[in-house]
């Protein structure tokens, strides 16, 4: 049978408060009251709940995870995995513990995230966006909740948020085709309405422009992050019948298809046609040929988001945004 608070304050002739105070090494207690209450403990194998826990310290030691908006990728995709394994070792070592959120409904027909972190009494959550974000994330990001978010700007008094410089994943992809003497680029990028590809996107023609590089509205295309949209729109880039010198895909699971395209129209990679993704996922060391692309530190991300997110727990000051460099790696597919 399991036993409660209460019985054990009985066995321990003290009140039931006291024994809490003994659990959770709070209050003012005698070393006698300590000893006596421990001993009941260890002798009956109790073991406190976690709302009884919870209830005493007012900390639950649980992060709500939240996949926001529309996720276009799939949960295990490479990149999201690594982020998340990071961030999931980091809390841990923390003392923390993971509760995952679907974006469906708590209470049916409205969603409400600061509802649901009150109810299982959350310490703080982490976003993972996606696209179209629901208005019940900016209404977690204004309340007292402790929140971090991973590629979306927040603005709470509690919140921060943790990004790759995406304005500098496109400067570096332009600046190392112009100084290799490649002018005509063609891009693929995520979804046409996709904040983070829409960023990649303008820092890439602004980058072209500052060069004086060939760009060319036939060579801009949008897929969404899937290996086979990269592969349908580079053989809509090749059936154009212009053919750039190379091709920067937002996403290396995106580019993986454009490698495919490219070969089966015949063209050889990278003497024809150069190829550059985004991400550095595992695959890119086992594709043919090897993938060039610009590394996002998914696991930098995931330990800056867990302490981050500790600290504002904490009520310590933070950075509001946190940006993390870049770096473009040059394999087989994009070599000169």
């Amino acid at each position: 049978m399991k036993l409660t608070i209460r019985e054990i304050a009985k066995m321990a002739g003290v009140s039931p408060g006291t024994v809490s105070k003994v659990i959770n090494q709070t209050g003012s207690i005698s070393p006698n009251t300590i000893q006596k209450v421990k001993r009941v403990i260890e002798d009956t194998g109790y073991q406190p709940s976690f709302s009884a826990k919870a209830l005493a310290t007012k900390k639950s030691n649980m992060i709500g995870l939240i996949y926001a908006g529309e996720v276009h990728v799939e949960f295990n995709h490479p990149f999201f995995n690594q982020v998340i394994n990071a961030f999931k070792n980091s809390v841990g070592q923390l003392g923390y513990d993971i509760l995952v959120f679907s974006n469906q409904s708590f209470n049916i027909g409205k969603e409400d995230y600061v509802a649901r972190a009150k109810h299982y009494q959350l310490d703080g959550c982490l976003i993972i966006a996606g696209e179209h974000i629901e208005e019940a994330i900016y209404q977690l990001d204004q309340s007292d909740i402790p929140t971090v978010a991973v590629d979306l700007e927040l603005s709470g008094d509690k919140s921060s948020y943790v990004m790759a410089d995406n304005e500098k994943i496109s400067r570096q992809v332009v600046e190392y085709f112009y100084l290799n003497g490649v002018r005509k680029v063609a891009f693929i990028g995520g979804q046409e309405d996709s904040v983070i590809s829409n960023v990649r996107k303008d820092a890439f023609e602004q980058s072209m422009k500052d060069y004086g590089m060939d760009l060319r509205k036939e060579w801009m295309k949008y897929g969404n992050y899937f290996e086979d949209s990269g592969y349908q729109k580079m053989k809509e880039i090749i059936e154009s019948g212009q053919i750039p010198d190379a091709v920067y895909a937002v996403s290396d699971m995106m580019a993986l298809g454009v490698i495919k395209a490219i070969k089966e129209a015949g063209f050889t990679i990278p003497n024809d046609i150069k190829v550059i993704g985004c991400d550095d996922i595992e695959a890119c060391r086992y594709s043919d040929p090897a993938l060039a692309t610009v590394k996002q530190d998914q696991v930098k991300i995931g330990r800056l988001a867990a302490n981050i997110l500790h600290d504002l727990i904490c009520e310590r000051t933070v950075q509001k945004a946190v940006y993390v460099d870049p770096e473009l790696i040059i394999r087989r597919s994009s070599e000169m």
